[in-house]
């Protein structure tokens, strides 16, 4: 089992909010002293949390399905449901949060920085909160809403102030282990290193740290040696230090060439950058091929290292890039390594634009349809079991029909009068509906489906014991057998009346008009 990971998919889910309760009030001498049902708790929600002491997603790889606590069911007595406790998972720092889609939904770079990936669903409310002066003690109550479901993917990017790029065993490991506490692997072979090692290093006043990448090889932006699975950790670098080794013994390789190949693959990986990836405004950072240049000349403890080191130099200096021979064995050269890139660190650092405070804006929340927007939309469409019916979407609506007890006429009537008074019954008579038609509330799967009956409001006069509608009396929508024992009862009644005929006409008992002479 790999002990890094640095890209998960995550399936998260809120937690469901709890019923409200239907519940009257008794106490002695107040037999019906109205009603007391509380509402429902509201879900949990899963959050992600950047927290600075974790440095892997390794947690999420093993366990990827996480869910919040639902929220507890209204009880009598105004007891109100508990809500249920949000699920805060913690993630390193430099995680990119992106939808199922690739949509990016936030960047976790500061510490305690958050985002809900799964809301939880509201609580029900209970026929107390339900009461009006026109419905005095309701007999029924709302259902809490499911907690939302989606699948998010995390990508950790390391933060790090530079970072150190360059072929397999060019001794990156090696420096980081010199100039700061990092205890990366060393090795004699190819890909010692695996993971990307973070350490931080003191020039003076200036604290920054070092990323060191594993290793990159041609192709590496196409995927090659698990190119594309490290250069994400280069993204946030301020400054790039290319590490070459001057004592490789490979054929066809040196310094120069070294460099043009890794800057080949970096300029590769950066056309491929998405926009919120690349933008400076969104990153803080220059594009990632305008960002410093450092080169590092490493084993110069080695005789003829120090050699072709001293022959390249001035081949890097006349691009215009600082160059630095150093030695990791040595230590040789590495202080003033340390101070150059302190210095290119502190310019980078203030390029980066202050943060403005946020100033809170309370927008009021939007009334009934103000401004002159449909609750709902509604549209013809055909239904595989139905034919053709009338759609109807809409965030308002959809929610009101998952808060109703259908098991409960009085609920169902509410939800009449809530769809009448939200505009719905207007939409169904624009798109041409009838009564009798048949509508769908929300999408073809899942949806709730019935027979329209346009009716009034309900009245105080029209409220019954409670738990019923007097519009609903009598009135159900017929199953399918209903409607096949229904159409036979008419194909019998008139096969009836036409044998009646003929009996009649055997018997005598009527003629043909066609054959009656005149008189």
């Amino acid at each position: 089992m790999p002990s890094f990971i640095d890209r998960v998919v995550l399936h998260v889910a809120g937690g469901d909010g709890g019923n409200g309760c239907t519940s009257i009030h008794r106490e002695r001498y107040k037999p019906l002293a109205g009603p007391d049902g509380g509402d429902g708790g509201n879900g949990g929600s899963v959050i992600l949390s950047a927290d600075p002491r974790v440095t892997t997603l390794l947690t999420y790889h093993r366990a990827p399905h996480r869910r919040a606590e639902s929220g507890t069911p209204g009880q009598g007595g105004w007891h109100r449901g508990a809500d249920g406790e949000d699920l805060v998972l913690p993630v390193p720092l430099g995680t990119v949060v992106k939808d199922s889609e690739g949509g990016v939904l936030a960047d976790l770079t500061e510490v305690g920085e958050r985002v809900v990936v799964a809301a939880g669903g509201p609580g029900g409310r209970g026929n107390f909160s339900l009461a009006s002066p026109r419905r005095k003690a309701p007999g029924f109550h709302l259902l809490g809403e499911p907690g939302e479901s989606h699948d998010v993917t995390l990508e950790l990017k390391t933060v790090a102030d530079v970072a150190l790029v360059g072929y397999p065993s060019a001794g990156k490991s090696s420096l980081i282990a010199a100039m700061s506490a990092a205890r990366p692997k060393i090795a004699d072979y190819p890909f010692t290193t695996l993971t990307p090692n973070l350490g931080v290093v003191e020039a003076g006043q200036v604290r920054y740290t070092m990323a060191d990448v594993p290793g990159l090889i041609p192709g590496a932006s196409e995927g090659k040696g698990l190119g594309l699975e490290f250069l994400r950790h280069i993204e946030r670098c301020a400054v790039v230090v290319h590490v070459l080794d001057c004592a490789t013994l490979e054929p066809g390789r040196d310094p120069v060439s070294d460099f043009d190949t890794i800057e080949a693959e970096l300029a590769a990986y950066a056309e491929r950058l998405g926009r919120d990836e690349a933008d400076p405004a969104l990153t803080g950072l220059p594009p990632l091929m305008e960002r410093p240049r450092v080169v590092v000349l490493g084993k110069a403890d080695v005789p003829d290292a120090a050699d072709l080191a001293e022959l390249v130099e001035a081949d890097f200096k006349a691009r215009g890039l600082p160059v630095f021979t150093v030695s990791a064995v040595s230590h040789a050269g590495l202080s003033q390594l340390s101070f150059a890139l302190a210095d290119l660190v502190l310019r980078a650092r203030a390029q980066v634009p202050a943060a403005e405070p946020v100033r809170p804006v309370i927008r009021p929340a939007a009334v009934g349809r103000r401004g002159g927007q449909a609750t709902a939309t509604v549209s013809v469409i055909q239904h595989p079991a139905e034919g053709t019916v009338y759609q109807v979407r809409g965030a308002k609506p959809e929610r009101w029909v998952r808060q109703t007890d259908f098991s409960n006429d009085e609920a169902v009537g509410y939800l009449a009068d809530r769809l009448a008074a939200g505009g719905v019954e207007d939409e169904l008579a624009k798109a041409g509906a009838h009564a009798g038609d048949t509508v769908l509330i929300g999408a073809v799967e899942g949806g709730v489906i019935f027979t329209w009956e346009p009716s009034m409001t309900t009245g105080a006069e029209l409220l019954g014991a409670r738990g019923t509608d007097a519009r609903l009396e009598d009135r159900h929508r017929r199953t399918n057998a209903e409607r096949r024992e229904r159409y036979h009862e008419w194909m019998d009644a008139k096969e009836a009346a036409r044998q009646q005929l003929r009996d009649e006409a055997a018997e005598g008992l009527w003629t043909d008009a066609a054959d009656w002479e005149d008189a």
